[in-house]
């Protein structure tokens, strides 16, 4: 792993950075002490800095030279509602809300290209750090871009990060086009009639068509999707009946259902409703299915795709660099920023056999914390780079 002999030198403090980021997670839009350290190293560093974009988003901006050129680079500083399950001294001291996705470390490693970029001010023209809140699903990317994120602060390309257990520790991987999913919720309220236990005839029995609408679901991807669109229904919850001898008045199916084209997400979001509708209807009861596009697909532009792989490359060493990397079925909010300006959403490994990110045991690879302020640091310089 090629990492700047300067960043290498402050290493060790980005762990304690990260390490102290982790054992104090909070939830989206709730990252005041996490905003307020993230600003106030920004201003220590020498950086101009807008805080409350977004409620709790911060913004650090950087200015050398007369450049016009403006590049932004993007780490997101939330945490999950989960309860950690590690044992080592930087464990979450807050009950059910964890660093289990690795924001800790992604929100580290900019702060660290912050700090080397302000001290060396190698590169012609501005670049913007943002740091976003509540990316887990809370619209933190939105809430930006509604509070003018790329009015206040222009720039011609945006980029992102996020860690990947199944990458080696410090490899990269990007690919141009479609490379993150889009994804919905699907809330499906089922409506019988109760019974006893002993009498199913006399009543509607929620629980069978429950079962009959999770079995039917199966066949949206199947059946309804071409074999050459990527897509994903899952139920994830059941919740119906509290007795043995019952059959209740109703039951809740709720799960996710994921595509990395918007038409599909709209095929996808139609057919859960309609077979949920219907399958209930078939057995005597009623359905009432709210399905939600949350997230639209992350979609790389493909010239800066191209631009970013020759310059990580450039930094990092071409073994180390995957310019056509796989697609990833997970969502990612950075969408929306891709959709307002051009720019590309990179892979770095967290080391290959990793704990995966949302797992209570998971951990971020302090070892990457400075191969990632490496490459971030070298694209500026690559991409502002000083003439003359």
């Amino acid at each position: 792993m090629k990492i700047d002999p300067m960043i290498a030198g402050f290493a060790d403090e980005l762990t304690e950075w990260r390490r102290d980021i982790h054992a104090h997670p909070e939830l989206g839009f709730e990252e005041h002490r996490t905003s307020a350290l993230v600003a106030e190293r920004l201003r220590a560093f020498g950086c101009e800095v807008a805080t409350g974009i977004g409620q709790t988003g911060v913004v650090g901006t950087l200015r050398v030279g007369n450049n016009p050129r403006a590049i932004a680079l993007r780490a997101d500083m939330d945490a999950l509602p989960m309860q950690e399950a590690n044992g080592f001294g930087h464990r979450s001291q807050t009950a059910n809300t964890m660093h289990a996705c690795g924001h800790d470390g992604h929100t580290t490693m900019l702060l660290g290209a912050a700090r080397y970029l302000a001290a060396t001010r190698n590169f012609d023209g501005t670049v913007h750090f943002i740091f976003q809140p509540a990316e887990e699903g809370r619209g933190g990317a939105q809430a930006m871009i509604a509070d003018g994120l790329f009015d206040q602060f222009p720039c011609e390309a945006v980029f992102g990060m996020h860690n990947f257990h199944t990458l080696d520790a410090g490899r990269v991987m990007v690919r141009p086009g479609p490379t993150m999913s889009g994804g919905g919720i699907f809330d499906i309220e089922i409506a019988g009639r109760g019974a006893h236990g002993a009498l199913p005839e006399t009543g509607v029995d929620p629980v069978l068509i429950a079962a009959h609408v999770v079995t039917a679901l199966q066949s949206v991807v199947a059946r309804n999707i071409a074999a050459l669109d990527s897509a994903v229904v899952s139920v994830t919850q059941i919740h119906v009946g509290d007795a043995y001898n019952v059959i209740p008045d109703t039951a809740v199916l709720r799960g996710t259902f994921r595509a990395l084209r918007m038409e599909v997400l709209e095929a996808l979001k139609a057919r859960i409703e309609a077979i949920a509708r219907d399958v209930a209807a078939a057995f005597g009861g009623r359905a009432e299915p709210k399905v939600q596009i949350k997230v639209i697909p992350v979609i790389n532009d493909d010239a800066e795709t191209e631009w970013v792989a020759e310059a990580a490359a450039e930094a990092l060493g071409a073994d180390a660099v995957d310019g056509n990397g796989a697609i990833v079925m997970a969502s990612e909010d950075f969408a929306y920023m891709l959709a307002e300006k051009p720019g590309a959403f990179l892979f770095i490994g967290n080391g290959r056999g990793s704990v995966p990110v949302h797992n209570p045991h998971y951990d971020f690879n302090d070892e990457i914390l400075p191969v990632g302020a490496t490459l971030w640091s070298r694209l500026v310089e690559t991409r502002l780079r000083k003439t003359g």
